[in-house]
Protein backbone atom coordinates (compact mmCIF):
# COMPACT_ATOMS: atom_id res chain seq x y z
CA UNK A 1 0.00 0.00 0.00
CA UNK A 2 1.02 3.57 -0.64
CA UNK A 3 0.06 6.56 1.51
CA UNK A 4 0.32 9.66 -0.68
CA UNK A 5 0.57 12.76 1.49
CA UNK A 6 -0.80 15.84 -0.29
CA UNK A 7 0.61 18.11 2.45
CA UNK A 8 -0.22 21.73 1.57
CA UNK A 9 1.53 21.69 -1.77
CA UNK A 10 0.00 23.99 -4.38
CA UNK A 11 0.04 21.08 -6.81
CA UNK A 12 -2.22 19.12 -4.42
CA UNK A 13 -4.65 21.84 -3.30
CA UNK A 14 -8.16 22.74 -4.42
CA UNK A 15 -9.00 21.84 -8.03
CA UNK A 16 -5.47 20.52 -8.52
CA UNK A 17 -6.06 18.06 -5.67
CA UNK A 18 -9.14 16.74 -7.47
CA UNK A 19 -7.16 16.28 -10.68
CA UNK A 20 -4.39 14.48 -8.82
CA UNK A 21 -6.83 12.13 -7.07
CA UNK A 22 -8.22 11.18 -10.48
CA UNK A 23 -4.72 10.15 -11.57
CA UNK A 24 -4.14 8.26 -8.31
CA UNK A 25 -7.42 6.40 -8.72
CA UNK A 26 -6.60 5.39 -12.29
CA UNK A 27 -3.23 4.00 -11.21
CA UNK A 28 -4.68 2.20 -8.19
CA UNK A 29 -7.41 0.55 -10.27
CA UNK A 30 -5.11 -0.44 -13.12
CA UNK A 31 -2.41 -1.90 -10.86
CA UNK A 32 -4.65 -3.16 -8.03
CA UNK A 33 -2.26 -1.58 -5.54
CA UNK A 34 -3.94 0.24 -2.67
CA UNK A 35 -3.09 3.94 -2.76
CA UNK A 36 -4.50 6.22 -0.07
CA UNK A 37 -4.56 9.98 -0.72
CA UNK A 38 -3.99 11.88 2.53
CA UNK A 39 -5.52 15.27 1.88
CA UNK A 40 -6.03 18.68 3.42
CA UNK A 41 -9.14 18.96 5.57
CA UNK A 42 -10.52 21.77 3.42
CA UNK A 43 -10.40 19.52 0.33
CA UNK A 44 -11.69 16.37 2.03
CA UNK A 45 -15.40 16.52 1.22
CA UNK A 46 -14.93 17.31 -2.45
CA UNK A 47 -12.32 14.61 -2.88
CA UNK A 48 -14.11 11.87 -0.95
CA UNK A 49 -17.28 12.45 -2.95
CA UNK A 50 -15.40 12.21 -6.26
CA UNK A 51 -13.39 9.02 -5.77
CA UNK A 52 -13.80 5.38 -4.83
CA UNK A 53 -10.46 5.43 -3.06
CA UNK A 54 -10.11 5.36 0.71
CA UNK A 55 -9.27 8.93 1.72
CA UNK A 56 -7.43 10.05 4.88
CA UNK A 57 -6.68 13.41 6.45
CA UNK A 58 -3.39 14.75 7.76
CA UNK A 59 -4.44 15.22 11.40
CA UNK A 60 -7.34 15.47 13.83
CA UNK A 61 -7.72 16.87 17.32
CA UNK A 62 -8.98 14.87 20.34
CA UNK A 63 -12.10 16.98 20.85
CA UNK A 64 -15.85 16.66 20.44
CA UNK A 65 -18.57 19.11 19.54
CA UNK A 66 -18.28 22.30 21.59
CA UNK A 67 -16.17 25.38 22.15
CA UNK A 68 -12.96 24.34 20.39
CA UNK A 69 -12.10 27.19 18.05
CA UNK A 70 -9.64 26.23 15.33
CA UNK A 71 -9.63 22.50 16.12
CA UNK A 72 -10.28 19.70 13.63
CA UNK A 73 -13.38 17.83 14.77
CA UNK A 74 -13.12 14.06 14.22
CA UNK A 75 -16.87 13.52 13.99
CA UNK A 76 -17.16 15.93 11.06
CA UNK A 77 -14.07 14.46 9.42
CA UNK A 78 -15.86 11.11 9.33
CA UNK A 79 -19.06 12.67 8.01
CA UNK A 80 -17.02 14.34 5.27
CA UNK A 81 -15.73 10.97 4.10
CA UNK A 82 -12.37 10.29 5.75
CA UNK A 83 -11.48 6.76 6.77
CA UNK A 84 -8.27 7.50 8.62
CA UNK A 85 -5.78 10.07 9.82
CA UNK A 86 -2.04 10.65 10.12
CA UNK A 87 -0.81 11.48 13.61
CA UNK A 88 2.55 12.70 14.91
CA UNK A 89 4.07 13.43 11.50
CA UNK A 90 7.44 15.15 11.85
CA UNK A 91 5.91 18.32 10.39
CA UNK A 92 3.14 18.23 12.99
CA UNK A 93 4.58 16.50 16.04
CA UNK A 94 2.50 15.76 19.12
CA UNK A 95 5.18 16.10 21.78
CA UNK A 96 2.83 15.36 24.69
CA UNK A 97 2.46 11.57 24.86
CA UNK A 98 -0.82 11.80 26.75
CA UNK A 99 -2.21 14.06 24.03
CA UNK A 100 -1.14 11.58 21.37
CA UNK A 101 -2.70 8.76 23.35
CA UNK A 102 -5.97 10.68 23.67
CA UNK A 103 -5.97 11.47 19.96
CA UNK A 104 -5.56 7.82 19.01
CA UNK A 105 -8.33 6.95 21.45
CA UNK A 106 -10.62 9.59 19.98
CA UNK A 107 -9.96 8.31 16.46
CA UNK A 108 -10.96 4.82 17.54
CA UNK A 109 -14.16 6.17 19.08
CA UNK A 110 -15.28 7.66 15.76
CA UNK A 111 -13.98 4.70 13.71
CA UNK A 112 -11.05 6.47 12.08
CA UNK A 113 -7.96 4.42 11.30
CA UNK A 114 -4.65 5.82 12.54
CA UNK A 115 -1.08 5.90 11.30
CA UNK A 116 1.33 7.11 13.97
CA UNK A 117 4.67 8.39 12.70
CA UNK A 118 7.91 7.76 14.57
CA UNK A 119 11.23 9.48 13.88
CA UNK A 120 13.40 7.00 15.80
CA UNK A 121 13.33 3.41 16.98
CA UNK A 122 12.95 4.68 20.54
CA UNK A 123 9.85 6.62 19.56
CA UNK A 124 8.45 3.60 17.75
CA UNK A 125 9.04 1.44 20.82
CA UNK A 126 7.17 3.99 22.94
CA UNK A 127 4.28 4.58 20.55
CA UNK A 128 3.53 0.95 19.77
CA UNK A 129 1.62 0.68 23.08
CA UNK A 130 -0.96 3.05 21.57
CA UNK A 131 -1.98 0.21 19.24
CA UNK A 132 -2.61 2.34 16.14
CA UNK A 133 -3.66 0.68 12.91
CA UNK A 134 -0.22 1.43 11.43
CA UNK A 135 3.16 2.57 12.69
CA UNK A 136 5.47 4.49 10.41
CA UNK A 137 9.22 4.88 10.64
CA UNK A 138 10.27 8.12 8.94
CA UNK A 139 13.54 9.85 9.84
CA UNK A 140 12.90 13.58 9.30
CA UNK A 141 16.36 14.35 7.95
CA UNK A 142 15.60 12.31 4.81
CA UNK A 143 12.10 13.65 4.11
CA UNK A 144 11.81 15.29 0.72
CA UNK A 145 15.33 14.36 -0.28
CA UNK A 146 16.78 12.26 -3.07
CA UNK A 147 18.30 9.65 -0.74
CA UNK A 148 15.70 7.16 0.50
CA UNK A 149 15.54 5.63 3.94
CA UNK A 150 15.48 2.25 2.21
CA UNK A 151 19.00 2.76 0.88
CA UNK A 152 20.39 4.86 3.74
CA UNK A 153 19.08 2.93 6.75
CA UNK A 154 18.17 -0.66 5.81
CA UNK A 155 19.34 -2.02 9.15
CA UNK A 156 17.13 0.46 11.03
CA UNK A 157 14.12 -0.49 8.90
CA UNK A 158 14.71 -4.15 9.75
CA UNK A 159 14.78 -3.33 13.46
CA UNK A 160 11.65 -1.17 13.13
CA UNK A 161 9.88 -4.03 11.34
CA UNK A 162 10.74 -6.40 14.19
CA UNK A 163 9.42 -3.97 16.80
CA UNK A 164 6.20 -3.42 14.88
CA UNK A 165 5.73 -7.13 14.17
CA UNK A 166 6.18 -7.98 17.85
CA UNK A 167 3.36 -5.54 18.61
CA UNK A 168 1.19 -6.94 15.83
CA UNK A 169 1.10 -3.59 13.99
CA UNK A 170 1.85 -3.19 10.25
CA UNK A 171 4.87 -0.99 9.48
CA UNK A 172 4.95 1.80 6.91
CA UNK A 173 8.25 3.29 5.73
CA UNK A 174 8.74 6.90 4.67
CA UNK A 175 11.39 9.53 3.88
CA UNK A 176 12.93 9.91 0.45
CA UNK A 177 10.95 7.05 -1.10
CA UNK A 178 10.91 7.79 -4.81
CA UNK A 179 11.13 4.58 -6.84
CA UNK A 180 9.90 1.05 -7.20
CA UNK A 181 13.27 -0.16 -5.97
CA UNK A 182 12.80 1.80 -2.74
CA UNK A 183 9.41 0.18 -2.29
CA UNK A 184 10.74 -3.30 -3.01
CA UNK A 185 13.58 -2.89 -0.54
CA UNK A 186 11.23 -1.60 2.17
CA UNK A 187 8.93 -4.60 1.74
CA UNK A 188 11.86 -7.02 1.78
CA UNK A 189 12.94 -5.50 5.10
CA UNK A 190 9.51 -6.10 6.66
CA UNK A 191 7.29 -3.12 5.84
CA UNK A 192 3.82 -3.51 4.34
CA UNK A 193 3.87 -0.21 2.49
CA UNK A 194 5.34 3.25 2.09
CA UNK A 195 4.43 6.88 2.73
CA UNK A 196 5.62 9.64 0.44
CA UNK A 197 4.75 13.05 -0.92
CA UNK A 198 7.07 15.20 -3.02
CA UNK A 199 8.30 12.41 -5.32
CA UNK A 200 4.79 12.28 -6.77
CA UNK A 201 3.25 15.65 -5.92
CA UNK A 202 6.14 17.75 -7.25
CA UNK A 203 6.76 15.57 -10.29
CA UNK A 204 5.93 16.73 -13.81
CA UNK A 205 4.68 13.18 -14.40
CA UNK A 206 2.91 11.98 -11.23
CA UNK A 207 1.26 9.09 -13.07
CA UNK A 208 4.62 7.82 -14.26
CA UNK A 209 6.16 8.03 -10.79
CA UNK A 210 3.18 6.22 -9.25
CA UNK A 211 3.36 3.48 -11.87
CA UNK A 212 7.05 3.01 -11.11
CA UNK A 213 6.36 2.87 -7.37
CA UNK A 214 3.74 0.15 -7.84
CA UNK A 215 6.34 -2.00 -9.60
CA UNK A 216 7.97 -2.46 -6.20
CA UNK A 217 5.01 -4.57 -5.06
CA UNK A 218 5.49 -7.16 -7.80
Amino acid sequence: MIFLNFKTYEEASGSKALSLVSIVEDVALSTQIKIIPVVQTIDLKGISSSTKLEVWVQKIDPIGYGANTGSILPEEIVISGARGTFLNHSENKITDFNLLQNTVKKAKEVDLKTLVFCSTLEELEKNKVLNPDFLAYEPPELIGGTVSVASAQPEIIAKAATLAKDAGIPLIIGAGINSGEDVKKSLELGAVGVALASAVIKSSNPRGVLMDLTEGFK
